[in-house]
């Protein structure tokens, strides 16, 4: 009996084992690496993309509009005292509505 099982073991190809070790590593690139390429990519062309006049939201929820661009900073007047500060552009998180200041 024991010399059956490993005879099965011994005439598996040594490809059947890694198959599911392959399947988990396609499935994390499709599920988890490849969505993340993309929204850098979206990203990286929305910052290619700002203009004086946008509005903008930063990573530290700062809302406000670009006054001036720089190789990799922008200043920002920030409501409701115009203040103009500087920031990077990595900062720079998403584009606000246009209308979004204008609700209150």
């Amino acid at each position: 009996m024991i010399a059956m099982l490993l005879q099965a073991q011994a005439a598996s190809p040594f490809g059947i084992g890694l198959l599911p070790i392959v399947a988990m590593l396609v499935f994390a690139y499709l599920v988890l690496f490849l969505p993340q390429q993309r929204r850098q990519k979206k990203w990286q062309a929305m910052l290619e993309s700002l203009k004086t006049g946008d509005k903008v939201v930063t990573s530290g929820g700062l809302r406000g509009t670009v006054i001036a661009l720089k190789d990799d900073a922008l200043h920002l007047r920030v409501p409701p005292d115009n203040l103009r500060i500087e920031v990077t552009k990595a900062s720079v998180v998403s584009l606000a509505a246009a209308d979004e200041g204008e609700k209150k």
